[in-house]
């Protein structure tokens, strides 16, 4: 098949999953062409299936704020012509709906079908908005198609929007190949001493991420074990983290990495993974620790139930719970056997539920679905 992707390619989940998936189609000699304003973080071009396309938003002295979402439309018709594609796939509703559906309306007689994934926040918080909140029921009623990548955000956004047609669950997904604990002493030293564990968080440092909790939390643990936290990703919120670690004077054991473009291979050598959220739609850093082998200790919030056992091959507490975190956290690390208990069970359950070899075909499948 030949499909458009489009996303948002900032460092976020939505992003990600769009990106990877659209890799993944093309190792599946699918053909596939990503519609964005931006090189997604995250994308690679080596294969011969994947293209890119940039959209190019004029900037006159007319408009206040650019047109995204109209040249948008416009480069998605352009692109569907030229390479005469079978389908549509927007990651988060607003404004990337609309701007299929106005695409789909241009391209008659020409069929052109669209499916759109929502991520979380799109309807937990942009889309319930009081400006947003009717243009984005409108863009989820007029799409021929819909997922979301769980049965929280599923039900959550049946129950805010009202929407009565079919909403598909697909989970996200990590490719298991990729995803794996890593062997690599040099690596492993360039972040930690031998003696050392490693905590680690990955996000996009927004509010609604808590990486200020990573802080609290792995200054109440490092007291006890020798330890360093690991922070990858970038934000508004990652400042007020790094005051906040010289504040409690842990600032000389955490590492600010800022984006990385390959975070297996840095995940792959943690011991916990923190991931103190306020809200996921899913919880893709949680599953991806998974797949490396390393116990999340998370906030028991929207998606993450659905991916992260408690107990068994991870930790879900109270988000905002500083002290019950560090506590679980500290206890994972200090007690080993328990500790490569849950790291194998994690291991085990990203191949079992989540691995892309299972969740792919779903995609796929929904696709013939839309088309036909």
């Amino acid at each position: 098949m030949k499909i458009g992707i489009t996303c948002y390619p900032t460092y976020g989940g939505s992003g990600v999953v769009a990106t990877e998936l659209g890799m993944e189609l093309a190792a599946r000699d699918h053909e596939v062409h990503f519609i964005t304003y931006a090189n997604p973080i995250r994308l690679s071009t080596e294969s011969s299936n994947i293209h890119y396309h940039e959209v190019e938003v004029g900037n006159y002295p007319l408009f206040q704020y650019p047109p995204y979402s109209l040249a948008l439309a416009s480069r998605m018709v352009q692109v569907a012509e030229s390479a005469k594609l079978d389908l549509l796939h927007v990651h988060y509703a607003i404004p990337h709906s609309i701007s299929a559906l106005l695409a789909s309306q241009m391209a008659a007689p020409r069929p052109l079908p669209f499916i759109t994934t929502l991520h979380g926040t799109d309807v937990t918080l942009v889309g319930n908005e009081p400006s947003y909140f009717p243009i984005t029921r409108f863009s989820i009623e007029q799409s021929p198609g819909v997922t979301t990548i769980s049965r929280y955000l599923h039900d959550r956004t049946v129950e805010v929007f009202r929407i009565k047609n079919e909403i598909r669950v697909i989970p996200n997904f990590v490719n298991c190949d990729l995803y794996d604990r890593v062997d690599d002493a040099a690596c492993r030293a360039r972040l930690a001493r031998p003696e050392e564990k490693i905590l680690f968080h990955l996000s996009n440092f927004r509010p609604v991420k808590r990486p200020l909790d990573c802080v609290r939390v792995f200054a109440r643990v490092a007291g006890d074990v020798p330890s360093r936290l690991v922070m990858v990703g970038d934000g508004p919120e990652r400042g007020p983290a790094e005051s906040l670690a010289r504040e409690l004077g842990v600032a000389d054991r955490v590492l600010f990495l800022g984006k990385q473009l390959q975070v297996a291979p840095l995940l792959g050598l943690a011991d916990v993974l923190l991931l103190p959220s306020e809200m996921e739609g899913f919880g893709l850093a949680a599953l991806e620790a998974m797949a490396c082998g390393v116990p999340p200790v998370a906030s028991d919030v929207g998606g993450l139930p659905e991916v992260v056992t408690h107990g068994h091959d991870g930790m879900l507490l109270p988000a905002g719970d500083v002290e019950a975190m560090a506590d679980a956290t500290r206890s994972l690390l200090t007690d080993s056997a328990r500790h490569d208990s849950m790291a194998s069970a994690a291991r085990e359950t990203a191949q079992a539920k989540f691995c892309s070899t299972k969740i792919i075909p779903l995609y796929e499948e929904y696709y013939r679905e839309i088309c036909e």
